[in-house]
């Protein structure tokens, strides 16, 4: 039996037909600085005013851009599931609302090392996220390392946050292209949403989406959608001084309306449906397979 085939099982083996599939949402960017975090949280925050149970994966590896906006200091984190022995419980930290958090800590950097036993073991741990949340967002961290390839193979629909900015641009389409050429990556299977953030006028969204898209299908062979825009908000901004997301600071903020305009159009039902779920068993056991 190779080693794919016994991923395989192992999914089988943690999926229960009794428990439905979490949605995984992953928020990426090309570049740093472009608000990917900050689209995390407040969609998350949309997401949980509709009634849904959210669970956040903060897997920007170094950075607490989650925990600092939420003002929660988790106790421990992914790397104290994976290599010492706790529960998913007890690396779920509370967040505002009722939005939980996980903390990716030094994350999937060294999983080579680890026995098909001990995979087994933390998959079947993960596939609890299931029972835990409804939609569960993956905040990635920023541009084209390998530990954001492994995220990003792994999702069944990508939120790719762009700006109008010449280098976020170009950012974006080398993040696609890098993705597109990876071993693994599946186009078929895998939804990329674009959401254009900060920008300064009405309409302005859709034309950078109309920019990209041209070059992303002709180039990369790649279908992409657009979600929405957010406007550069002075509200944004001083709830991100204040370190509190805009959409809890102040709800009626015009960047906040559009974050419940994208987290709306996430959520419409027939949307949701056409998602292949595939749950969090499914995605830990995609990056474990790279890494073996």
């Amino acid at each position: 039996m190779d080693q794919a085939e016994q991923l395989r099982n192992i999914i089988k083996a943690s999926n229960n037909p009794q428990k439905p599939l979490a949605r995984i949402l992953t928020v990426t960017s090309g570049k740093g600085g472009v608000g990917k975090s900050n689209t995390s949280i407040n969609l998350a925050i949309q997401f949980r005013k509709m009634g849904q149970k959210v669970v956040i994966l903060d897997a920007d590896f170094g950075l607490a851009n989650i925990e600092i906006m939420f003002g929660s200091v988790p106790k421990y984190n992914l790397s104290d599931f994976i290599y010492e022995g706790k529960s998913i419980e007890e690396i779920i930290t509370k967040g505002p609302m009722g939005i939980n958090f996980i903390s990716g800590g030094s994350g999937i950097c060294s999983l080579s090392n680890l026995t098909q036993d001990h995979i087994h073991s933390i998959v079947q741990g993960l596939s609890m996220l299931d029972s835990f949340a409804d939609t569960i967002i993956v905040d990635t961290g920023a541009g084209i390392s390998d530990a954001v390839m492994e995220f990003l193979v792994a999702s069944e629909e990508i939120l790719l946050v762009t700006t109008p900015e010449p280098t976020s641009i170009t950012d974006s389409y080398s993040l696609l292209k890098t993705l597109s050429m990876h071993p693994r990556y599946v186009k078929e299977e895998t939804k990329i949403k674009m959401i254009a953030n900060k920008v300064h006028e009405n309409g302005e969204g859709k034309e950078l989406y109309r920019k990209l898209k041209v070059v992303v299908e002709k180039y990369l062979k790649t279908p992409m959608e657009y979600l929405g825009e957010v406007p550069d908000d002075s509200y944004l901004v001083k709830a991100v001084m204040q370190q509190k997301p805009v959409s809890m600071a102040d709800p009626y903020a015009k960047s906040a309306l559009a974050y419940k305009q994208i987290a709306a159009k996430l959520a419409n039902k027939e949307v949701a449906e056409k998602v292949n779920r595939r749950g969090m068993a499914a995605f830990f056991s995609n990056i474990f397979s790279g890494k073996r």
